[in-house]
């Protein structure tokens, strides 16, 4: 093993008597925020200017104090992390993007690039003395190789995922890369499943069993959680390249997979069985766009009305969404809840503090987020009121069971218009994402309330197993007249109790084919053009969510062909807009509030603010429009309404 001794490195100490501390209180950004702030308060843990906390882990000590991992190679510690007056001093550096960050034993553990190192301060002076390598693995250069972890078993081992690189699609390009790892204090390696394909987050439940989510790309129709045993395939066929290695614990080939099948991935499952169907699905662009770290509400009841259950981090829209989990038949499976928005940067990392508070660490260079900030370390706190949400969504073999946080008023909750179901799924094949497909409305057919109000059994028509159902109660109150704080949940039914579905089927015709006509999106040269496009323009993407020019000038009434180059990693869309800044915020608020219907409308709302636009143009491709630049000059906006992306992907497009 290595082991390097602190005199190698430069150890930079800053003198934080004379710093102030630049960051501002959060302001709540959103009308659902400030509802939900009410219940659930976001603080800032102050920050020392000039630090740049890209946090990649965080991790609590022994005496309270937080280390923080960053993606610039740095471990802070921070004591007094629940004050206004936190102390910084940097623990380590030199590390090589440090995207999450363990502590046990008096020491630290983290994953770089290419290993797991440990990090020890031997002589108590709170910087590392020892950064020891426990485990290491190949490095092929490729910016996607992402490595994450760890967290620790009950016996003390580790588990770290790695993420795919990206060359034009989610590549194995050295071994190991898309795997789940196990690794014991000692360096022994064992693999425990692959499939993976960009594995943020991952947690272990109480129980000791392993939970991963994952990403929107290719293979990955929309965010998800896994649960992950031993010789599990999640799905990616790439690290499969590796299952002839001696140490794997399956056999599959990536040639036993099929690019496109025209199945479901829960279909796919049932033919090739190491292929393990999500126990979650979170929506894509509904209940975020990329999903990060999964916690575990461990708190008694000090956190508000949701102990045992699951809270999941989302880095693009920069928010925490909320997890009901039951196993059925054995198998896990659950509904997703938003739970809490307006965090100040890309929500990557969450750990509890001692205080009952939860500690999130964000970032969102390179990774752009609806949190405008390029860092940021902030905590949720519990106000000690409780909001009235649907605290469980439990399965039944004809319907769901419904728990709530307060009584409801009984007339309005047992009204079967009071809810809307409605399923529907995504494909599984090697193309980046799924549009929403095999969309069908069930129906409610009867609804008994409890005694006490606190729950409500729905007997329901039309249930499909493998398929996200979403429940809309937009009109149901307590009895003191509240409305849901959040009222739609999304639960993935894998099994019903007893193993057979006893839930009538509903005649209807799918309409998981069917074509939305867009006037404004014009992907054929107008017959009247007899001399052509007068100009021809060319834009394409950068990372960091941008295009690659700031602003496009055009003549007025010019006959323009665009041709929009996606090659970037992620889906995009272009969209111009009407004069003024307040059109570009508008179109990109309408964007987010587009549900089920936003990838059958290319996440273009239908609005008079909207003058021209492309299709959602998947990684790697690209899309041609036609139209005639507006008669009237001034600036106006190109804008990628792809939930998420508005804020900060636009340019200016001049009419002179």
């Amino acid at each position: 093993m290595k082991i390097i001794n602190k005199t190698i490195l430069l150890i930079f100490v800053l003198g934080f008597s004379q710093i102030s501390f630049g960051q501002k209180n959060k302001v709540v950004n959103s009308v659902q925020a400030k509802k939900e702030s009410e219940f659930y308060k976001i603080v800032d843990v102050p920050m020392p200017q000039g630090i740049k906390l890209e946090v990649g882990g965080l991790a609590l000590t022994d005496e309270d104090k937080l280390g923080v991992s960053t993606r610039r190679g740095e471990v802070w510690l921070i004591d007094e992390p629940y004050s206004k007056n936190p102390k910084y001093k940097l623990f380590a550096q030199g590390l090589h993007e440090a995207l999450g960050l363990g502590y046990r034993n008096k020491g630290f553990y983290l994953s770089q690039r290419g290993e797991l190192t440990r990090l020890e301060d031997k002589d108590g002076d709170n910087e590392a003395d020892i950064y020891k390598t426990i485990f290491s693995w190949p490095l092929s250069g490729n910016y996607h190789d992402y490595s994450y972890g760890p967290k620790f078993t009950d016996n003390g081992d580790m588990i770290v995922t790695l993420n795919l690189s990206w060359i034009g699609g989610g590549k194995s390009t050295v071994r190991w890369r898309g795997w789940m790892l196990r690794i014991s204090p000692e360096g022994k390696m064992t693999p425990i499943a692959t499939g993976l394909r960009s594995p943020a987050g991952f947690g272990i439940n109480p129980e000791g069993e392993f939970f991963y989510t994952e990403n929107q790309g290719d293979w990955v129709g929309s965010g998800r959680m896994t649960h992950l045993e031993i010789g599990d395939f999640a799905g990616h066929p790439e690290g499969l390249k590796w299952s002839d290695d001696a140490l794997s614990p399956l056999k599959l080939k990536p040639t036993d997979i099929k690019d496109s099948s025209g199945l479901t991935l829960y279909e796919y499952s049932k033919k090739i069985p190491k292929l393990k169907a999500p126990a979650i699905w979170f929506p894509h662009t509904i209940l975020g766009i990329s999903t990060s770290d999964i916690i575990y509400d461990t708190n008694e009841g000090k956190f508000g009305p949701f102990s045992g259950q699951q809270f999941i981090g989302d880095q693009g829209h920069s928010k925490i969404m909320r997890v009901y989990m039951e196993k059925v038949n054995g198998v896990y499976q659950g509904a997703a809840f938003p739970f809490v928005e307006g965090f100040s940067s890309g929500v990557l990392r969450m750990i509890w503090g001692s205080d009952n508070s939860m500690f999130v660490g964000m970032t969102s260079r390179g990774w752009a987020s609806t949190g405008k900030k390029e860092f940021g370390l902030q905590r949720l706190v519990w106000t000690g009121k409780t909001p009235f949400e649907i605290k469980t969504m439990k399965a039944l073999a004809d319907g769901f069971s419904l728990e709530f946080t307060k009584p409801v008023n009984k007339r309005v909750a047992s009204n079967t218009a009071t809810y809307k179901v409605t399923s529907f799924n995504y494909l599984y094949h090697k193309t980046y994402g799924s549009p929403i497909i095999d969309q069908q409305k069930a129906m409610v057919h009867k609804v008994e309330v409890s005694e006490d109000g606190l729950s409500a059994k729905l007997t329901v028509h039309g249930m499909r197993r493998g398929f996200i159902h979403q429940i809309e109660i937009p009109e149901l109150k307590s009895t003191t007249g509240e409305k849901l704080l959040h009222n739609t949940g999304y639960y993935t039914l894998n099994e019903v109790p007893g193993g057979v579905l006893m839930s009538p089927t509903i005649k209807q015709d799918s309409n998981s084919k069917k074509k939305v006509v867009q006037v404004k999106r014009t992907n054929k040269m107008p017959d009247s053009w007899s001399n052509g496009a007068e100009k021809k323009l060319v834009i394409s993407t950068k990372p960091g969510l941008k295009y690659d020019v700031s602003e496009v000038v055009v003549a007025k009434g010019t006959k323009i062909e665009l041709t929009f180059n996606n090659n970037d990693d992620m889906l995009h869309n272009l969209v111009i807009t009407k004069t003024g800044i307040k059109s570009v915020d508008e179109v990109g608020d309408m964007a987010l509030q587009l549900g089920l219907d936003g990838a059958d409308l290319n996440y273009v709302p239908n609005t008079d603010l909207v003058l021209y636009h492309t299709g959602i143009v998947a990684p790697e491709t690209e899309e041609k429009i036609y139209f005639e630049a507006p008669n009237t000059p001034g600036e106006y906006w190109m804008v990628c309404t792809f939930p998420g992306h508005s804020k900060i992907m636009r340019a200016k497009f001049i009419v002179k």
